[in-house]
């Protein structure tokens, strides 16, 4: 092979290191960012006019980037793709070619004359400097215009996509927000000042948040009036009913109705829509459910069976059933997943329960390790601090900063076993690394064995790896769960106390003597801090630091907010409540109705596993083999014969792998559809597996 060959292969992989650094670097995103403006922007302003939906789906999926840029880099992206997907189109040709034992003689052959010089691709490795530079420039025209076009409506595709996300959780989060809002109106706090408590609480009341951000923003930055300032944030917003809200909003507050009556109207009907909604959604997931049945259950099933008796009785049919099997059976669920990940988003989403790690932001809090509460970002550095003429920090701020950022890992070091409870989705950070580990030392067996010598191990493999996940997230479930079930109640209890004439503090004392399940060593704690001469509200605060959930962080953020307000709770708390209530109540009976759709996919994966293990137990035995023949000396003619040379065990092994990837994907769909979260499907994927595994080694 010919070194100098492979020369536009290493010309195109450098030429995307630049654009892999950029995510890592600022500086180096910067440049290309002033290169793509340089050479692109003023083609892109000359048709801004005519592409206004761009720009609104720019704006609506809060892009950290101008028209303008975005456009300019856009090109840019798309450049790089025709080149390297020409490049690489032509060796990956090349390499098929190959594996397949197909020299340039046998192409040319099979190509008409026009396109025989084609055939030169087939023989890339030893090619002529002059026949390389002729593939590139055909591939280019070809598969570069492809692979261009597909990378630039990409990148104006994905904004969109960005939008209806948010769209979907602002609409979602919208009740509890609005209720929040109420709440805080009745307390007797200005309007103004309640959108600036929402939109510094985005880990509580989700993308609604940020869509109230940019009207603070807009208000404190450019010094917009309220009403200003809404009607912009309604005009760009990626939600239609937000936008009808927001439109609303303004009215009354130029009218100047009653606007604490206006957001009682407006929290009573979103309640109505999102159990309207949450019904036509479950009306939904019920008819993805049969179809997932028919589909990727029954249908499958239906051709593996067909095609294992055609194999017997005609001819093979291996071929086939390996495309049925690890073709149809993996994608099909995948992309099924995916669908129904769209679908569930609508009624679980921002299943995120902790704040973001490191860094929260400027002016947030965090706590410290015992248990204090500090100001971090850029307002705990202060004035002073900071060089006027580059804007860099001092040694000790930039020491400082560089604490804060890796303060988490400390924290994980320190504490494993809790981080693991809190945030489950590190564990995979240790258990699939050594899963690969495991998988590469495999592999000289695998080669020389054959990939059935293994098999059994990495089903073991990825049963432990589910399996430990399983575990640990639905002990991380279990406590979210049950935090939130007893939110309410304490609410109500608090709101009861507060009627009765009691101070907030005596409330929170009176409240802790009473049975609230898994919250009574955290109001303990809360009361200890109190005692000691903190004030309830740093107290609340490390509560909600030391539970992190959502339900736990909306309630304390209204608690302390409406403290300051007003020193009468009672109606503020009983809303707050009762919002909570109606939250558990549609949540409870979303579940209750998506554990029929779980149990139609075990049933449905039962008997999956019951036909083939049917096939495997009486089918196969009872065929006629070589040593059959040879025993009676006869020579059997016709479709019998095939009978006689059938592989039992080519048919045992794919039916083994059959299951266990049909127990695998399974699992995780009927998960998806129980709780609307793909994590809750690692214990259904185990167990089916499992059973798949026990099955196939253990019984047949």
């Amino acid at each position: 092979m010919n070194p100098g060959a492979l020369l536009p292969l290493a010309v195109a992989v450098l030429c995307t290191l630049p654009f892999a650094l950029a995510q890592v670097i600022p500086s180096v995103d910067r440049v290309l960012t002033r290169l793509s403006i340089h050479a692109f922007g003023d083609y892109v302003d000359e048709f801004r006019s005519e592409h206004p939906q761009r720009q609104a789906a720019l704006r609506a999926a809060h892009a950290p980037a101008s028209y303008r840029e975005y456009g300019a880099r856009s090109f840019v992206y798309a450049l790089l793709g025709g080149f390297v997907g020409s490049v690489t189109g032509v060796y990956l040709i090349w390499a098929v070619l190959t594996g397949l034992s197909i020299d340039a003689a046998t192409l040319r052959s099979s190509l008409p004359d026009l396109l025989a010089p084609l055939s030169a691709i087939a023989a890339v490795g030893n090619a002529t400097p002059a026949t390389l530079l002729g593939l590139l420039l055909v591939s280019g025209l070809t598969l570069g215009v492809v692979f261009g076009g597909i990378t630039y409506w990409l990148r104006w595709w994905y904004p969109g996509y960005v939008a209806s996300r948010r769209a979907r959780a602002i609409e979602a989060s919208l009740p509890s927000t609005v209720a929040f809002c109420y709440a805080l109106s009745r307390s007797g706090m200005e309007f103004t000042e309640a959108i600036r408590i929402v939109a510094r609480n985005g880990d509580a009341y989700g993308q609604a948040a940020a869509e109230f951000d940019v009207a603070v923003t807009n208000m404190d930055a450019f010094g917009m009036d309220v009403t200003a300032a809404l009607q912009l944030m309604g005009r760009r917003t990626a939600s239609d009913q937000f936008r009808e809200f927001t439109e609303n909003l303004v009215s009354v507050l130029q009218s100047g109705h009653s606007l604490s009556e206006f957001l009682e109207r407006q929290y009573h009907d979103y309640q109505e829509e999102a159990e309207s909604q949450q019904e036509s959604i479950l009306n939904m997931l019920a008819t993805l459910a049969e179809a997932y049945v028919t589909v990727l259950v029954a249908g499958p099933l239906f051709l593996i069976t067909i095609l294992v008796v055609i194999g017997f009785s005609v001819g093979d049919t291996v071929d086939s059933l390996r495309a049925v099997i690890y073709v149809i059976l993996p994608f099909g669920n995948l992309a099924f997943v995916v669908y129904l990940s769209t679908v569930t988003d609508s009624i679980n989403p921002g299943r995120s329960n902790q704040p973001s790690e490191g860094a929260l932001g400027p002016g947030s809090r965090a706590t410290l390790p015992d248990g204090g509460s500090v100001v971090t970002g850029a307002s705990a550095l202060g004035d002073g601090h900071v060089d006027p003429v580059d804007g860099s920090l001092s040694p000790t701020r930039h020491r400082l900063a560089i604490y804060e950022r890796l303060r988490w890992v400390r924290g994980v070091l320190a504490s494993p076993f809790r981080t693991l409870l809190d945030r489950p989705d590190r564990l995979l950070w240790v258990t699939l690394p050594l899963a690969a580990v495991i998988v590469l030392l495999l592999i000289p067996r695998a080669l020389e064995a054959g990939i059935t010598a293994i098999e059994d191990a990495l089903v073991v493999l990825a049963l432990v790896v589910m399996g430990s996940y399983a575990v640990v997230y639905e002990r991380h479930r279990y406590r979210i769960s049950a935090i939130e079930r007893a939110v309410p109640d304490l609410l109500d209890r608090l709101s009861s106390v507060n009627e009765a004439g009691m101070s907030v503090i005596a409330s929170v004392d009176r409240v802790r003597q009473s049975d609230l399940g898994v919250l009574d060593d955290e109001l303990d704690r809360v009361w200890a801090d109190v005692r000691w001469g903190a004030d309830l509200q740093t107290s609340l605060w490390r509560f909600e630091h030391r539970v992190r959930t959502r339900a736990v962080s909306r309630m304390v953020t209204l608690l302390t907010e409406a403290m300051n307000a007003s020193g009468d709770l009672a109606t503020v708390l009983r809303i707050a409540s009762r919002q909570a209530s109606a939250d558990l109540r549609l949540d409870r009976e979303r579940k209750q109705v998506m554990t029929e759709y779980m149990v139609v996919v075990y049933v449905s994966f039962l008997v999956f596993i019951f036909i083939i293990a049917v096939l495997s137990a009486y089918l196969l035995p009872s065929l006629p083999t070589e040593s059959v023949t040879e025993a009676t000396g006869q020579q059997l003619d016709g479709p019998i014969a095939a009978l006689g040379t059938t592989d039992t065990d080519v048919y045992m092994t794919l039916f083994y792998h059959a299951t266990v990837i049909q127990g695998a994907t399974s699992g995780f769909v009927a998960g998806q559809l129980a709780s609307g979260d793909l994590r809750s499907g690692a214990k259904h994927a185990t167990l089916m597996t499992f059973i798949a595994f026990v099955l196939f080694t253990l019984v047949l």
